[in-house]
């Protein structure tokens, strides 16, 4: 009899806040709308396709509290559904022009088709993506993870209990507002992890999160059935640890399967490729180009030269890779058998969701696949957190080591010579708003909103995105611009409130800007 074992994924779908209605089109919202294009929708479409085929599955999707924001709010439905009009408009003048040519031609029509196809999803449930995969949670083959509210690095926050209490209070109450229930897993953003937060999740009813190999691994004690099987912390939070082969063969940039010749080139677009007259309505207003969304070319190689895209060798790629990787898992489950005294393995895949679809554009079938092929197995099957816990035999109690699952797996790449600048200022904003909120017990009015909206501030200031980008060189000015932006609001906000003289005028219009968490609540920060 062969060995039993699960496979639990984990879908990591988050973004920073980005919202700028003071401006028609700004370029950081994108990050947005090609999300929903080219990852969240083709993955609650691959979800509804396997359950309307009987397959059956489970797996973890984690919606930061940020990133339901953004898909809730109307000034960014509306946006989307014109940036999503726009695109159907330049793939039907694609199809155009390239009538004549017979390779083209098929990979423009397979561009419009699928924007088409996204536009009418996306009508169908009214913009409400929330609320689709609310449904598939409620049919059972999602569990729905929260995270911290603005994704902030929480051992950097470890001096100031109050602030992770925030992030975290302020998480849990957006996800029952938009999800309809109170979260029970939470991401931990980064994974970072350090002693004592167990005991802050508990306080706010979240019982299970995930942590990088080490930080189990390095847990005291030892763990007998090392990352193969969750262990439980002495304040009763359980711990899923990744397991770093099944993440290697997706993720490793040598090895990876989403590096493969016949896969969608990711760089190659025509908002580069084609003459400024052809694509000029779809980049920037300022004439800068930027990714359109239509690739045409496959990787190829490593050098320049690229050949043409196409699907169905990239299909037959992605459905190999799949059968490669639930094999790859049995062999796994096999080796280990000897070792786990008799109880089936645990593998724990976690991902960010936004490279299945966008970064690596045959994701979606890959998964699916995946997921079907393990619906069939005889000795594996794919499992939720909660689903695996329904069936598990009691757990062995360890206190976890400090880890993220960042380069080096600890603080370095939020704490580094690149963004350490940062950190004096919001330590300092910080201890600020929880002497505020001491001060201010019950407010009521426009010291009750300046408050709100300081905390707010102080949070979006806390964002681990923003060092993010400093550390790994993208978008750098905007990073800085952001998080300067916050930590100046926070002050002005602060000073208002000590003085007693609120800027009403100044204040409704913050509010306006960055109005995520409309249900906040000051105290939470004392």
């Amino acid at each position: 009899m062969s060995a039993r074992g699960s496979v639990s994924f984990v879908l990591h779908a988050h973004l920073p806040f980005v919202r700028h209605p003071e401006h028609e089109r700004f370029l950081e919202e994108d990050w947005l709308f090609e999300a929903i294009t080219e990852c969240y929708l083709p993955l609650l479409m691959t979800f509804e396709d396997l359950l309307q085929r009987g397959v059956r599955f489970r797996l973890n999707l984690v919606l930061t509290p940020t990133l339901l924001s953004m898909l809730s709010d109307p000034l960014l439905q509306g946006r989307y559904r014109r940036h999503l009009e726009g695109l159907i408009e330049l793939a039907d003048r694609e199809v155009r022009r390239t009538r004549g040519d017979p390779c083209l031609q098929p990979l423009a029509r397979m561009y419009r088709d699928r924007f088409r196809g996204a536009w009418d999803r996306y009508q169908a449930c009214g913009g409400d993506l929330i609320g689709s995969f609310a449904e598939l949670e409620r049919q059972g083959c999602l569990e729905i993870l929260t995270s911290a509210a603005t994704h902030a690095f929480l051992p950097l926050l470890s001096p100031w209990p109050e602030a992770v209490r925030a992030q975290l209070r302020c998480a849990v109450r957006t996800h029952r507002r938009l999800l309809g229930r109170s979260p029970r897993a939470i991401w931990l953003p980064e994974c970072g992890m350090y002693q004592d937060l167990d005991r802050l999740l508990g306080e706010q009813g979240l019982t299970t999160t995930v942590i990088d190999a080490h930080g189990l691994l390095h847990a005291t004690p030892r763990p007998l059935l090392g990352v193969f099987a969750p262990a439980i912390t002495p304040a009763g939070l359980v711990l899923f640890a990744r397991d770093l082969e099944s993440s290697r063969q997706v993720w490793s940039a040598r090895e990876g399967y989403p590096g493969h010749p016949d896969y969608r080139d990711f760089y190659r677009d025509i908002g580069w490729d084609l003459p400024l007259n052809m694509v000029g309505p779809w980049i920037q207003p300022t004439g800068e180009r930027k990714a359109t969304g239509i690739k045409y070319h496959r990787i190829t190689g490593p050098t320049p030269h690229k050949e043409l895209y196409q699907p169905a060798l990239a299909s037959r790629r992605a459905a190999l890779h799949a059968a490669h990787f639930v094999s790859e898992r049995r062999e796994q489950v096999n080796t280990l058998a000897p070792h786990l005294g008799g109880r089936d393995a645990l593998i724990v895949a976690p991902f960010d969701a936004e490279l299945f679809g966008h970064w690596w554009h045959e994701g979606p079938l890959f998964l699916a696949e995946v997921l079907r092929l393990l619906d069939l197995a005889p000795d594996l099957e794919s499992a939720s957190f909660a689903s695996f816990l329904r069936a598990s035999p009691p757990l062995q109690v360890v206190t976890p080591y400090l880890s993220s699952w960042g380069q080096h797996g600890y603080c370095g790449v939020w704490l580094d010579p690149s963004n350490e600048w940062i950190y004096n200022h919001l330590h300092h904003a910080t201890e600020r708003m929880i002497k505020l909120a001491r001060a201010h017990p019950d407010e009521k009015g426009w010291t009750r909103r300046a408050l709100d909206q300081c905390a707010r501030e102080v949070l979006l200031a806390q964002s681990s995105d923003f060092p993010f980008m400093m550390k790994m060189g993208t978008t750098v000015d905007y990073a800085v611009r952001r998080v300067r932006e916050h930590l100046e609001a926070a002050h002005e906000l602060a000073q208002q409130i000590e003085s007693g003289r609120i800027r009403r005028r100044a204040l409704a219009s913050l509010e306006r800007r960055h109005n995520l968490f409309p249900d906040i609540d000051y105290r939470d920060f004392a």
